[in-house]
């Protein structure tokens, strides 16, 4: 795996190391959202450079909508936009989600989102200016000091990885990627070119390397950059190399010119590039399974691989074919694009010679510059042996799609995992995978998809919920006959996924001229476990294919995986759902209503383990009229700490009502948890507030202290002295502290769960909440007369920073008081 995609490494220095080493704009803003702090959320970022009118041009961006990348294409810098703000004003330019709607091309941005949606940094090096990069972020609020050096630090980095690049296409080194992915397109310094990951192109696709997607190109007349373009593509092609690209998402495979030649293929006149034939079509029967398994293997992992195998000659024999290429993953891990290069590994060597090195076919191997490949010159490639059978061969396939398969824990990572892998995998136009929903038979796997390509696989299931309930029905896999074709067959034809057997086909080579509506091969497979009907699966092909003995089997043993992989995935989240309701049936429904104030709360469960924990809040109604807050955290996530979350939910009321100061009642609470049958301990914070002369009396077991918003916009956490956490030390009393709430303040009572993050540290993490406090404060103080939805905002808001975080080790709880003004309460 390439090591800018590892997830635990992520930290500002190696991020800077990494950008050094970058090949192109693409790939620097991709190193940027993958390696660099947490907090830079990637969508809505971009990369500008100057070109040689002197106007910022889009070159690289993530997140962007095609309406913005058409408005923001090219940047004036004498303008207002914070693009050209950074750049004249030769310092970082911040927007507050208030701004972002009307500054920024993110319409879905503004108010209430909880974001500083973008930071613009200026990229200038010896005073002078080559671009900007935009960075949208996940604070919620100002931006530290510290973070804003952080990001000065990453944009110098880019700035001078570009500078040297542009230098070095000037003097006609070649050193940048061009849109073929052989060449460059760069000018003098100043003047943009795209600069991607080699292989990558210049086409303005969504799902370029870790999710960039490349902009406008310029320069590309530039003398040094077609110097360099033409002296690299000469080189490839004397290297008997062909290039070609595969993107994940739509399926559309391009291979050049010389690609094609090395296949026995027609090449496009005039160069450029075409539509793949399909993988059966050129691989070696022999070869075929094992390229597949070595496939999924590599999307699986993502980043470089080796992939050796055959090429039969249309006059006899074989040509044996070396495929070098790298997965792309996008900022969630998914593989969206394949790019690289094929070689003749019999070119220029003498009949019978062969490559040092050479290893068995359908072998992969990683890149020799990954970490853990071998070193040592003449390593094989790991595969299988030359002259495995068959069968061996699609037991490899199968392992390594049951290897992907069992690495997922939801329904949702089951299909994830099915279009993602399996697909592209088998070389499949399209998966549509339905599951049994009492007795109905209801599609699930388009919605890991998104625009276009969900709307035509949610056509492709409303045509194909006929021949996949009846292969159901039979409880038998259903494949296309192309030979049948044309019979009249009225009975076989109506049992195609789109009214026929296939679609259409061209009936010769099969260069994939098959509709994605109507494909033109398909095979439908029933998913029983257990002798249970799980669902049905429907698997599209481009081109026309018959499917032999062994391919039947094939597709017959993964029906039984995935059905396995399905039924097991679905009792999962079926205990989760169960989990999750147990876990909130013990919160309240709804907060009360009280005299005087307003409040709001939040409760998102973990998202490892069994996802539930032991996080609770509790508004009481007091006999005297005071109103009490509640908020604790037992330690675990299991149904152990539900359990006891909610008798100690329970016994604190029942304390808290009769009468009890807050440090009485977690003393009594604290005894009551060491007489429970658990070795579990439990923080939490209990204050009552008087709604009348805002008196606040407070106590803490070892719980995060609350915060208060004052009128004047400050974010301030209360200086409470707290005691052991509960069921620690039950002897020890607890100190009661007196604080005053003024009217039309708030307060805030939280669980570390909102705060703690694995990559960062948790006093930076609450700093960053105080921060996002005073921004709301700032928008939403006193003068507001609906406290309420105010609230609610300021509760979506505190909560958006965790359900973006990749994952959720723990519970998250929040509870909102607002002590209403006298204006409040009349109105």
């Amino acid at each position: 795996m390439d090591p800018r995609s590892s997830p635990t490494a992520r930290s500002a220095m190696r991020c800077v190391r990494l950008l050094l080493g970058c090949a192109g704009a693409a790939e620097l803003l991709g190193t940027v959202l993958a390696e660099g702090p947490s907090w830079i959320t990637g969508e809505g970022s971009a990369l500008y450079l100057l070109d040689s009118t002197g106007m910022l041009r889009l070159t690289a961006s993530h997140g962007l909508p095609d309406w913005a990348h058409e408005r923001y294409s090219v940047v004036d810098p004498a303008g207002d936009l914070p693009a050209a703000m950074a750049l004249r004003l030769r310092r970082p330019y911040l927007l507050s989600p208030e701004r972002t709607s009307a500054d920024y091309p993110n319409r879905n941005a503004g108010m209430g989102t909880g974001m500083v949606a973008v930071a613009t940094l200026p990229m200038v090096v010896d005073a002078r200016p080559l671009g900007v990069l935009a960075l949208a972020l996940a604070h919620r609020g100002t931006v530290p000091r510290r973070d804003l050096d952080v990001l000065e630090t990453i944009a110098d980095a880019c700035g001078h990885r570009l500078g040297y690049l542009l230098e070095h296409a000037r003097a006609g080194t070649g050193a940048l990627g061009g849109p073929d992915g052989t060449g460059g397109h760069a000018g003098r310094p100043g003047h943009a070119g795209y600069t991607g990951h080699p292989g990558l192109g210049g086409r303005s696709d969504r799902g370029a390397a870790d999710g960039v997607r490349p902009g406008p190109c310029a320069g590309a007349g530039d003398p040094a950059a077609t110097t360099a373009h033409s002296m690299l593509s000469l080189a490839v092609r004397a290297s008997g190399h062909g290039a070609f690209e595969r993107d994940l998402v739509t399926g559309e495979t391009h291979w050049d010119a010389q690609a094609l030649r090395l296949v026995g293929r027609p090449a496009p006149e005039g160069g450029g590039t075409s539509p793949a034939p399909s993988l059966d079509l050129v691989v070696h029967p022999e070869d075929l399974p094992d390229v597949q398994a070595a496939m999924a293997e590599a999307l699986a992992t993502g980043g470089p691989y080796r992939i050796r195998y055959r090429v039969p000659r249309r006059g006899g024999g074989v040509i044996r074919i070396e495929e070098t290429g790298e997965v792309m993953l996008d900022v969630h891990r998914r593989p969206v694009r394949i790019a690289g290069l094929i070689a003749d590994l019999d070119h220029g060597r003498a009949p019978g010679e062969r490559p040092p090195g050479d290893g068995p076919p359908g072998g992969r191997s990683p890149d020799p510059s990954a970490p853990g490949a071998p070193s040592a010159q003449g390593q094989e490639p790991a595969g299988t042996a030359e002259g495995t059978s068959a069968a061996g061969a699609r037991s490899a396939l199968l392992l390594a799609l049951t290897r992907a398969l069992s690495r997922a824990v939801t329904v949702r990572d089951v299909t994830t995992a099915v279009t993602d892998i399996c697909r592209p995998a088998f070389g499949a136009a399209g998966i549509v995978l339905d599951l049994v929903d009492e007795g109905r038979l209801l599609p699930v796997s388009h919605t890991v998809y998104g625009g276009e390509r969900r709307t035509e696989l949610t056509r492709l299931a409303d045509l194909s919920e006929g021949v996949m309930q009846r292969a159901l029905a039979r409880s038998a896999p259903l494949f296309s006959e192309p030979a049948r074709r044309g019979r009249g067959r009225g009975a076989e034809r109506s049992a195609g996924p789109a009214g026929g057997t296939n679609g259409g086909t061209d009936g010769g080579e099969g260069n994939g001229t098959g509709s994605p509506l109507a494909p033109a091969a398909w095979a439908v497979l029933p998913l029983i476990a257990s002798g249970r009907q799980v669902g049905s699966c429907l698997i599209t092909f481009a081109t026309e294919r018959a499917f032999g003995r062994e391919d039947r089997t094939l597709y017959s043993s993964f029906a039984g995986i995935l059905a396995q992989s399905l039924e097991r995935a679905r009792l999962y989240d079926t205990h989760h759902h169960r989990a999750t309701e147990l876990q909130r049936a013990m919160l309240p429904r709804t907060l009360p209503q009280l005299p005087g104030i307003a409040s709001a709360a939040r409760y998102l469960p973990s998202t490892e383990g069994m996802q539930i924990g032991g996080d609770w809040y509790d508004l009481l109604r007091l006999p005297d009229g005071r109103i009490g807050l509640v908020i604790g955290d037992v330690q675990g996530h299991n149904a152990e700490a539900t359990a006891v979350m909610g008798q100690l939910r329970s016994g604190l009321r029942a304390y808290a009502t009769d009468g009890h100061d807050p440090a009485a009642t977690l003393a009594r609470t604290s005894r009551l948890l060491t007489e429970l049958d658990t070795e579990l301990f439990a923080t939490c914070l209990y204050l009552t507030l008087d709604p009348a002369d805002g008196t606040m009396r407070a106590a803490r077991a070892g719980h995060p202290a609350p915060v208060r918003v004052t009128a004047d916009a400050r974010a301030v956490e209360l200086d409470l002295p707290g005691g052991p956490p509960l069921g620690v030390a039950p002897e020890r009393p607890y100190p009661l502290a007196v604080e005053y709430l003024p009217p039309g303040e708030t307060l805030l009572a939280y669980t570390d769960g909102l705060v703690e993050d694995r990559e960062e540290d948790y006093d930076e993490s609450v700093h960053r909440m105080l921060g996002g406090l005073e921004l709301w404060a700032r928008n939403a103080g006193p003068v507001r007369v609906e406290p309420g939805p105010d609230l609610e905002k300021l509760a979506d808001l505190l909560t958006l920073n965790v359900t973006e975080r990749r994952s959720r080790p723990d519970d998250v709880a929040l509870l909102l008081l607002h002590r209403l003004s006298a204006v409040h309460q009349r109105g």
